[in-house]
């Protein structure tokens, strides 16, 4: 589930850019197993293991289980490794529980366990410094979630979610060392409810993000953030129906931001509308991807960053019949103070210029059995303030487009993928 645009009048300061919604995969009546075994041309190895157990008529458990490897591999010849070495491991049970009444109860945990090398090939050298440069970074991820929810009155859910993380890295650039831990903790409480027209939603949320560098400690910080937020779902007419929605945070470190959407949907017999806009905001760091691939060692921060701020507004037009469907989405977005790391002095900053997205999004869809096309068009232009001059955003291609065909069956499936992407500025 995506959705686009400025989304953090439900989901927080994180969602500036807008959120894809993972759904868990849940266990099913009778237990299930699946293995996959993969190998690829450039020397990778993945081996995965999925089961899943009815344990009652309410309980179910299911387990993810992963163990990939790569070969530290030069692609085109320079000496450089194109793909880094990473053996990592990967272990994820769940375990659910609904009594089919409107109360469920989940609960997962996970590890991820990490070692990355590359840089150099073995026995090669930087031509600049006559001396090998390694690349390697370790990892231990470990997390536990849960999600509760409980049915008031017979009429209104309360809903409790709740995750902690904690993530060790070991990073090597070259000869130096950078080693920190990262430490994230949510937590949010939810009313949900309907009456008449209105099905609304409301509630409380707190999130804590820490970082300390253990090499660096100037650098670390703890951004603590509790909001409240609201939302009313509005039947006005059986052709007309309006979603408002407001969330007001405080951030510890950039103050306090409202945060307000606003979406109308229009239906008139297989044609639907939607028209939404909203803003939010940002608490940046010094954590960019630039920053994680190069490191903090020779980082500089001319000034104390302020907050990313963003609106954004979109127009969809959907065309749905049991046969074939049509969408069409035009978009805009503007943010505000956005973070840089300018790579030539290894500065970061907030750009003096906002950064604008203006773009269209056609998709057409045919389904009749066994058959299945799908046809994609997507443009974008991305612009950003670049020193005395405007410029495309790098790797943002404004052109790309997509072809899928499939015939399937009871009995499997064959498909034909075709894929585009049009030239797109690199940041050098």
């Amino acid at each position: 589930e995506v959705i686009k645009g400025v989304a953090s009048a439900l989901y927080g300061p994180g969602s500036l850019g807008g959120v894809v919604n993972l759904l868990s995969r849940r266990p099913g009546e009778k237990p299930e197993h699946e293995f996959l075994i993969n190998q690829t041309t450039r020397r990778g190895r993945d081996g995965v293991l999925w089961l899943s157990a009815p344990l009652s008529d309410r309980w179910g458990v299911t387990f993810l289980g992963g163990g990939h490897v790569q070969d530290q591999t030069d692609v085109d010849g320079d000496e450089w490794s194109d793909l880094a070495h990473y053996e990592r491991g990967v272990v994820r049970p769940r375990l659910f529980w609904d009594d089919g009444q409107g109360q469920s109860f989940f609960l997962t945990a996970g590890t991820i366990l990490e070692n990355r090398n590359g840089g150099t090939q073995p026995g090669a050298e930087l031509p600049a410094t006559g001396r090998p440069y390694s690349e390697a970074l370790q990892t231990r991820r470990f997390d536990v979630g849960l999600l509760w929810q409980v049915l008031v009155a017979g009429r209104y859910v309360v809903t409790t979610r709740a995750i902690t993380a904690r993530q060790r890295h070991d990073h090597q650039f070259g000869e130096g060392r950078e080693r920190d831990r990262h430490s994230t903790d949510f937590a949010e409480v939810t009313l949900r409810g309907s009456g008449g027209a209105h099905t609304w939603v409301g509630g409380f949320a707190v999130e804590r993000d820490a970082y300390d560098p253990t090499d660096f400690p100037l650098l670390a910080y703890t951004h603590t953030t509790p909001g409240v937020f609201i939302q009313d779902d509005i039947d006005i007419k059986p052709w007309l129906a309006l979603s408002m929605s407001g969330r007001l945070d405080h951030h510890s470190e950039y103050g306090t931001f409202f945060s307000p959407r606003v979406s109308a949907l229009l239906r008139s017999g297989n044609w639907s509308t939607r028209i939404s806009t909203g803003s939010g905001f940002f608490g940046p760091s010094v954590l960019t991807e630039e920053t994680e691939a190069a490191g903090l060692t020779r980082l500089t921060l001319d000034n104390a960053l302020e907050a990313e701020q963003g609106r954004s507004a979109s127009l969809d037009v959907v065309y749905a019949s049991g046969v074939v469907s049509y969408a069409v989405t035009i978009f805009g977005s503007r943010i505000t103070n956005p973070v840089q790391v300018e790579r030539t002095t290894y500065t970061i900053r907030n750009l003096e210029a906002p950064t604008s997205t203006a773009g269209m999004e056609l998709l057409a869809t045919f389904r009749r059995p066994p058959v299945a096309l799908t046809s994609s068009y997507t443009y974008v232009r991305a612009r950003e303030w670049a020193g005395p001059i405007t410029t495309d955003v790098a790797l943002t291609p404004r052109h790309s487009a997509g072809w899928v065909a499939m015939v399937e069956n009871e009995d499997g499936r064959v498909g034909l993928e075709l894929y585009f992407t049009g030239r797109q500025r690199l940041e050098a």
